[in-house]
């Protein structure tokens, strides 16, 4: 790609994820037209949008084809699980995000798991069942705390940290009963690790692998890590856990072997891989992979990335990354996630949302995560998780004061967050940890 070159590129999603995603490639000097299928308000500040559903691989291909679309985007798992990224490779289409067969490192916590053991890559004590019975013998005779996961997509409620035998039987009973669909059809259960959690992403285009980006993110629902787990409530970027010497330990140990396992398989893995560690007192081990940005990683590491995220991507789907070395702002970034009350239960949708100009006008970015507009124009809650409201600052502590200044300034008496996003790193810049 040379510097006269303009690139078509379309972004799939509808997420926090995809807004943060768009609004960075939209700052590319390279790009020519962006559009995100299907988008959602938000998006539609920085892209057109496109009315095809997440997954649907002939009318993306034939909109592709239509429109010139020089790059495709896929920014959720379940759309790379099922193969999206095959069916338009199958068509001539350049495409960053990974094949389905590379995908099962998402796609099935027990593939991942096996993989591990081959490769000896650090990661819990596991065991796979694809029956009740089996797997409850083999919680009543482990110690507590374990941890019980339903094997396939659950949209990052399939994991539960059971602090007792009866609490890993219960969720042995939900998976096999149908809690979590297909998804739970064959149950991992894994020994607990001790440690603090981090999320390490890195880039590769199947031979090269460069490091990506740390960040944090806070999984459950309330103040204190205290309630149910979700898709994530908040973050910020970077990880302090994740020193220098940490992040090239878990490249070397953990991600570039992955990467060289399945290139040796004849499935290579291209696009963004997203390790979900634990740091531990031996050094970091692997909880899971997500083949995908995560979100709300996504929303503080794109405000902190320096470079061309167009041509990033545009590199990795090509097989060019080589001598890429990411650059990346010394400043921290924190995104507090606004949801519908009910969450993660069942939200309550259709509430108005008001005062994003104000919230905006303090520096912070309102990354949509789950909206709509009524007929009347109104913005409405249209899912879950609803808002990231994003800040920078030259410290966790600065970040995380302009984030809920911001966040303080929306009106949407529908919707919660947690108050205490980035309490880790606050406290370590306090001398309080």
């Amino acid at each position: 790609m040379t510097s006269d070159d303009r690139l078509n590129v379309l972004v799939i999603g509808s997420g926090g994820r995809e807004h943060a995603l768009a609004w960075k490639l939209a700052q590319s000097p390279r790009l020519g037209k962006l559009w995100a299928a299907p988008g959602n308000p938000g998006i539609a500040t920085v892209a057109d949008l496109v009315p095809i559903a997440v997954g649907d691989a002939p009318a993306t291909v034939a909109f592709c084809r239509d429109n010139g679309v020089d790059l495709v985007v896929v920014g959720p798992e379940a759309p790379l699980v099922a193969g999206l990224a095959d069916r338009l490779t199958e068509a001539g289409i350049i495409v960053f995000g990974p094949s389905a067969a590379a995908a099962q490192l998402e796609g099935s916590k027990g593939f991942t798991k096996d993989l591990c053991a081959e490769v000896g890559i650090p990661t819990a004590a596991y065991a796979r069942f694809r029956d009740a019975a089996s797997a409850r013998a083999y919680v009543e005779m482990s110690s507590a705390p374990m941890v019980v996961k339903a094997d396939g997509l659950a949209a990052g409620k399939g994991v539960v940290i059971a602090m007792t035998t009866a609490e890993a039987l219960e969720a042995v009973d939900a998976c096999f009963e149908g809690a979590f669909g297909a998804a739970g059809a064959e149950v991992v259960v894994e020994a607990f690790l001790e440690g603090e959690e981090a999320s390490l992403f890195a880039l590769t285009d199947g031979v090269t692998v460069v490091p990506f980006g740390t960040a944090q993110d806070h999984k459950r629902v309330f103040d204190g890590d205290e309630g149910p787990n979700t898709g994530g409530m908040g973050a910020y970027s970077p990880a302090t856990v994740m020193t220098a010497e940490m992040t090239e330990r878990a490249m070397a140990e953990i991600v570039r072997p992955t990467v060289a396992a399945l290139a040796a398989r004849g499935t290579p893995f291209q696009g963004v891989l997203f390790a979900g560690l634990m740091i531990t007192a031996k050094g970091p081990e692997l909880i899971e992979y997500n083949v995908r940005f995560g979100d709300p990683e996504c929303q503080v590491l794109m405000p902190r990335l320096e470079d061309d995220l167009l041509d990033l991507l545009y590199r990795c789907a090509t097989g060019h990354l080589a001598g890429a070395v990411p650059r990346w702002r010394d400043e921290t970034a924190l995104t507090v996630v606004m949801a519908a009350a009910g969450y993660p239960g069942e939200p309550k949708k259709g509430t108005a949302i008001g005062g994003l100009p104000a919230a905006e006008a303090t520096g912070a970015t309102v990354f949509h995560a789950g909206t709509a507009l009524a007929d009347d124009g109104t913005l409405i809650a249209n899912g879950g998780r609803v808002l990231a409201v994003t800040a920078t600052g030259a410290t966790a502590a600065e970040a995380q004061r302009r984030a809920y200044t911001a966040v303080d300034r929306i009106d949407w008496p529908g919707g919660f967050c947690r108050r205490d996003i980035g309490w880790r790193a606050v406290a370590r810049e306090s001398g309080s940890d």
